[in-house]
């Protein structure tokens, strides 16, 4: 019997030219993948652009971006521009909303001392004001006295957040549509993410939270020339995430613990990169393991699976080329 996968969608960011975004959003497209995702990061380009392009220029594919964040968007202008891109897609977008990534943003000169409480005050905010109606509230972060959009949007926009911390992850499954799974989460760890999630949907009535999860990913037809691709994507993914210095929050440090990989390697490969080592040398396969989806196509699917078995809906992945999508969606992953 041939084993469940996810759904596979393409992973973009900030970190591409836009107009390279549109060109992998069309090959997504044709290889009939189920979405196309945007990753948004402080510091690099904002993604709507790019977002817009896609949605014009595609007819099936699902818009996704996650995730924006409370402090580089308003509540009233992520409701506003979520709402036309909905529009501009025909009903194809999907919103993530999280407090994004702790190091950039305090870098932005931000204070993010309350985050879940931002990002549940935002949710709330927003698929109120998608769906048309008045909002007036005396939240902790944002308050309003009769706020509501000159337009009334096309349908109730899907909300998901992006969640690591247990409080975060029960806040998701009490009122987020889906659950977003950020890159470097070893399979392991999500698993136990989604119990969470779905432990306090049950509690709260609701049905679980649909998951997506980010991912780096090579496919080709030599499964050796792929796991060394995607390791440069993994080593430029650890630099951006990984504070510097040996202490790391709770959340990377549950990361390690559960990717397989001992600490005092993982601090030793993060210098080597830091130091300008080629990824390629400094990263064995167990960051592979751990990390990515690589290799030959039949291998890729099997490695899918594993996430669909751990309660995955749909696998976002960082194709490196057009030609990576095509083979893939050839290959139905397997």
């Amino acid at each position: 019997m041939t084993p469940a996968l996810p759904e596979i969608g393409l992973r973009l960011s900030g970190a591409l030219d836009p107009r390279r975004c549109v060109a992998l959003a069309a090959a997504a497209d044709d290889a009939r993948l189920a979405s196309v995702w945007f990753a948004e990061n402080p510091f690099q380009r904002g993604v709507l652009a790019a977002a817009g392009a896609c949605a014009a220029m595609t007819k099936r594919v699902r818009i996704g971006v996650g995730v924006v964040n409370p402090y580089t968007r308003h509540p009233v202008q992520i409701a506003m521009d979520f709402a036309a891109l909905d529009e501009l897609s025909g009903g194809r977008v999907v919103l993530g909303v999280g407090s994004g990534i702790a190091t950039p943003i305090a870098r932005m000169g931000v204070v993010n001392d309350r985050p879940v409480t931002a990002v549940r005050e935002t949710i709330e905010i927003v698929r109120k004001l998608v769906a048309g109606e008045s909002v007036t509230t005396g939240g902790r972060i944002f308050s309003f006295d009769g706020a509501r959009l000159d337009f009334r949007p096309g349908r109730r926009l899907p909300i998901y957040m992006a969640a690591g911390s247990e409080l975060a992850l029960r806040t998701c499954g009490e009122i987020a549509d889906g659950f977003v799974i950020s890159n470097m989460t070893p399979l392991r760890l999500a698993a136990r993410m989604i119990e969470i999630v779905a432990e306090a949907a049950a509690k709260a009535g609701r049905p679980r939270p649909r998951v997506v999860q980010y991912a780096p990913c090579a496919v080709g037809a030599d499964g050796d020339v792929a796991r060394r691709a995607v390791k440069r994507t993994i080593g430029e993914t650890l630099t951006l995430l990984w504070p510097a210095g040996d202490e790391w929050p709770k959340r990377r440090e549950a990361v390690v613990a559960e990717s397989g990989i001992p600490r005092p390697a993982f601090v030793a490969a993060l210098a080597r990169l830091r130091s300008g080592e080629d990824a390629t040398a400094v990263l064995d396969d167990h960051f592979v393991a751990a990390f990515a989806i690589a290799g030959t196509p039949n291998e890729c699917g099997e490695q899918a699976a594993f996430y669909r078995a751990a309660g995955v809906d749909e696998l976002a992945l960082s194709f490196n080329s057009a030609e990576e999508i095509a083979l893939f969606g050839r290959s139905g992953g397997r």
